[in-house]
């Protein structure tokens, strides 16, 4: 399983595992101690305790069981925190019992119920809220941030002793400022950006980009609720993100054909900064005053034909 794995580094952030849109999405953030979807299970990341869902399709939650069977291989662990739409919690959670027969252990879950604008804290210094997605079922993304208190402006100037001592006499000097480091943004129409728009400010998007050409026209796309780079190249110069983490492709593409896309159909936009720094799939396209655009896609998995993914072959409304 391991050599199926991609590891990007996003500035401070790694996001490991695999993506292949239909078929399973599991990242982790190590430095955030979170997994993002439980679509194929990695054992890596079953000691993981924050596991975030962002719907119930299965490719993002069929191996949420085998997962937690993996866990209880550790013992010292716990159920995990799993944070899920609210509306699928008792579905999920009524169809992890009869899997718990089968298994002849009990696979448990702390299920954290969560609508968009929801907020968890994970530790002192990290936080994570959520927000809508659009897809033809409920759905969330999760955006990572921490609180910092800092002076206000209008103090900044003032000697240090004069701040201790209006300090000293109970003054407020302080704001609480919001520091947004990662969103994650799977299977959804591209409008989250509008809808969200706090996710194009964080340090790291992770974006789900499921189709890169005319294999797939941007209205089946759009019918399928999922992101086209035709449309992602419009909005590219909008994106404040240091760091674009790019994943969900299509099967309908090798990992060669994703990394060849995205240095073809990117480059008129990006410019003549535009690098790869690594070698098809792993893909890591770079350039300075634009956000870094990183692809992951499972270095062990090839496209045979023109398949389709299951979730493009219907209209919804997402």
């Amino acid at each position: 399983m391991s050599r199926w794995l991609v590891e990007v580094q996003a500035g401070p952030y790694r996001v490991r595992g695999i993506s292949l849109g239909g078929v399973y999405t599991c990242l982790q953030i190590p430095e955030l101690g979170v997994v993002l979807d439980a679509g194929i299970p990695i054992r890596a990341f079953a000691a993981t305790d924050h596991l975030f869902l962002s719907h119930g399709h299965g490719d993002h939650v069929g191996a949420l069981p085998a997962l937690l069977g993996i866990r209880g291989l550790l013992h010292a662990k716990g159920p995990p925190k799993v944070y899920l739409p609210e509306p699928i919690v008792d579905t999920l959670q009524a169809a992890l019992r009869p899997l718990s027969e089968l298994q002849r252990y009990d696979l448990a879950i702390d299920a954290v119920p969560m609508r968009a604008g929801d907020e968890v804290r994970l530790r002192s210094d990290l936080h994570a809220r959520a927000f809508r997605t659009h897809h033809p079922v409920p759905s969330l993304g999760y955006l990572f941030f921490d609180r910092v208190q800092k002076l206000r402006d209008e103090l900044r100037s003032l000697p240090g002793p004069e701040i201790a001592a209006r300090k000293r006499a109970g003054e407020d000097l302080f704001h609480v400022e919001e520091r947004l480091l990662l969103a994650y943004a799977t299977d959804t129409l591209l409008r989250v950006i509008e809808t969200a728009p706090e996710i194009t400010r964080a340090k790291v998007l992770v974006l789900e980009c499921t189709f890169l050409d005319d294999r797939k026209t941007l209205e089946a796309s759009r019918a399928g609720c999922h992101v086209h780079l035709d449309e992602l190249m419009e909005v590219a110069h909008t994106l404040q993100n240091e760091h674009v983490v790019l994943m969900h492709f299509s099967q309908i593409y090798t990992p060669r054909e994703v990394h060849a896309i995205l240095e073809e159909r990117l480059r008129p936009i990006l410019g003549e900064r535009l690098r790869a720094t690594s070698t098809p799939p792993r893909a890591i396209l770079s350039r300075s005053k634009m956000p870094h655009i990183s692809s992951v896609r499972g270095r062990a998995i090839r496209s045979t034909g023109p398949h389709e993914s299951h979730h493009v072959r219907f209209s919804a409304t997402c």
